[in-house]
């Protein structure tokens, strides 16, 4: 008996799908070049998706959640429609549940009980993870910030990049190395020893306020290391594959404003689509938006189904890292000096688009 394959969205998914197209069409879509312009995104925005309740279903009920459970499928396909609008307000939106998800699916008893009710209230709560390094070819396996046991403490010390909301956050999940492996560990922000730098000054993001964290003698207690040493590969499959969500949303977001530009931009007293160079592009940004998305839906399938899925994310992060530079760059060309310049948003997929080969874990699924 052949098992059918179905990649069609349940009735929840689609409900899910919609509303989040909804949310992003009428708060992001036109306030977005404002808010890059501004460096800052509007938390208004931000508190509107909270209250969808998101973030407080994957709570347990005993904890004051909602107890729904988490479900990767329907989280990637949350990813992709917030990326659609930006790929800052995506990172922003969901980046408690970088701390949330492992808590619950990692954490103690204790862990669970002292941190997750936070997480319940009515208004959005930001928490972060510090992962990336500025190191040369960072690898997360190798990681330069080092966690030491000394009595019943551990003492981290080293320096992270690109963590989201530093600033704010009162807990962060921090990677780092700790007898071979790469471990998490549960800081609180006002640990002695952390100190958080200047807002960092990036390529993309500019809604997205990210920042340096560095660690020096910070002593923590035995009781904030989360999990064991599987925890990385829980983490970095779900990461990767939410990386793969986002940028399937940005290149989907390029594809379809570089298709309706080239429609209406005439040239020689046609549209440019009809130009075989520009229809080729088009064409293959159409395909490989949807091989993204099939990859990213592989990945968290499996993840679903319980299943070892490290080549599975694996290969949807690498290409989608790949494609969305591609892809990016192609809306660029297809809108000629228009996509250079900021007043049509192709320019910001380009910058937002880069990270996604470079940067890990800025989004869980």
């Amino acid at each position: 008996m052949v098992e059918e394959i179905s990649f069609a969205l349940s009735e929840e998914q689609k409900m899910m799908q919609d509303t989040i197209r909804q949310l992003v069409q009428a708060n992001v879509i036109d306030a977005i070049h404002q808010w890059d312009e501004n460096r800052l995104l509007d938390k208004q925005a931000v508190q509107k998706f909270w209250e969808l309740g998101i973030i407080q279903s994957m709570i347990p009920e005993e904890y004051g959640g909602y107890g729904m459970g988490s479900s990767p499928v329907l989280h990637t396909l949350i990813l992709e429609e917030l990326a659609y609008g930006d790929m800052a307000f995506a990172v922003y939106a969901m980046l408690p549940a970088l701390f949330v998800l492992p808590v619950v699916h990692l954490g103690s008893t204790e862990q669970k009980s002292k941190y997750l009710p936070e997480f319940c209230h009515e208004s959005y709560i930001p928490a972060t993870m510090a992962v990336n390094e500025l190191s040369v070819g960072f690898d997360i396996w190798n990681c330069e910030t080092k966690a030491e046991k000394k009595g019943n403490s551990y003492i981290l010390n080293g320096k992270k990049c690109f963590v989201p909301l530093a600033d704010e956050a009162k807990y962060m999940i921090v990677v780092a190395h700790y007898e071979g492996n790469p471990h998490l560990f549960i800081i609180d922000k006002e640990v002695k020893g952390l100190s958080v730098g200047e807002r960092e000054k990036n390529c993309g993001w500019w809604a997205l306020p990210t920042f340096e964290v560095n660690f020096e003698n910070c002593s923590i207690t035995e009781s904030d290391k989360l999990g064991d040493e599987t925890a990385i590969n829980w983490l970095i499959q779900r990461t990767r594959t939410a990386m793969a969500a986002i940028g399937t949303g940005i290149s989907r977001a390029s594809y379809e404003y570089a298709k309706k530009y080239a429609k209406e931009r005439q040239q020689f007293g046609e549209p440019i689509a009809s130009r075989q160079s520009i229809a080729f592009m088009i064409a293959e940004m159409a395909y490989e938006v949807d091989a993204m998305r099939l990859l990213a839906w592989k990945a968290a399938s499996a993840i679903e189904l319980g299943m070892d899925a490290n080549r599975e994310s694996f290969l949807a992060k690498i290409y989608a890292g790949e494609m969305t530079m591609k892809l990016t760059d192609y809306g660029v060309q297809i809108l000629g000096g228009h996509g250079y310049i900021r007043d049509h948003p192709v320019e910001r997929y380009y910058r937002n688009g880069r990270s996604i080969a470079i940067c890990e874990a800025m989004a869980i699924i």
